[in-house]
């Protein structure tokens, strides 16, 4: 099966991949949490605009491709509340909204209302929504020590974007020793090289890699 890094790698970067026998990835955990980052407005955009008009209207929007992977989390997120696994939600601090980043000429746009996680996957009673001011899950937020008050022993990632926050919580993750399951398909960029490139580069060194009906089915078994 065609995966989605296939058309960035060259023939000598395959042939170094099979020498050096990168993307083992570690083993399922057997009591993960699901953290479900930035899945705001801010960062999906409006529904049904395209990739330009959504970046248009706000400039952290990945548009279809966040849409897209909506329903693929929303599975994920219902097979981890019916196996009981606990579900964090991230999201950008109020300290972060208030201060804005040399990095982006359109900073000075964003707004408090969209950083509201969108309703198709609300947050339930019981669900935790953590802030963070920088990209990373695990930065300043105490993640590591509510995964291990929780009993958790690896994390599930979902969210966005690829190449930013979610990739950032990935390598955190590695190095705190915990193992971390990417789904690809439930995970977002707004551009599709950095998506496809960091999805290559995060299975090939500090995460598994699995489809959201295959994490949906890991879950139902536990």
């Amino acid at each position: 099966m065609a995966e989605p890094w296939d058309s960035h790698l060259s023939a000598s970067d395959r042939e170094i991949y099979e020498i050096t026998g990168y993307g083992a990835g570690p083993g399922w955990p057997a009591r993960p949490a699901l953290l479900v980052i930035d899945v705001t407005l801010d960062f999906c955009g409006p529904e049904g605009a395209s990739a330009a008009e959504a970046a248009r209207q706000t400039r952290t929007a990945c548009g279809p491709r966040a849409w897209t992977a909506v329903p693929k989390i929303a599975t994920v997120i219902a097979a981890a509340r019916a196996a009981e696994r606990p579900v964090i939600y991230t999201r950008r601090s109020e300290a972060r909204l208030a201060k804005r980043r040399a990095m982006n000429a359109r900073a000075n746009e964003d707004r408090p209302e969209g950083n509201e996680i969108v309703a198709p996957l609300a947050p339930r009673p019981g669900d935790l929504i953590t802030g963070k001011s920088k990209p990373s899950a695990f930065w300043g937020t105490g993640l590591v020590e509510k995964l291990s008050d929780m009993g958790c022993d690896g994390v599930i990632l979902t969210g966005g974007t690829t190449s930013g926050c979610v990739r950032a919580s990935a390598v955190d993750a590695f190095n705190h020793d915990i193992p971390a399951i990417l789904v690809a398909d439930a995970v977002f960029d707004r551009f599709e090289a950095s998506h496809a490139m960091s999805l290559f580069d995060l299975q090939a060194k500090y995460a598994g890699l699995c489809t959201a009906a295959e994490a949906a089915q890991r879950l139902r078994a536990m």
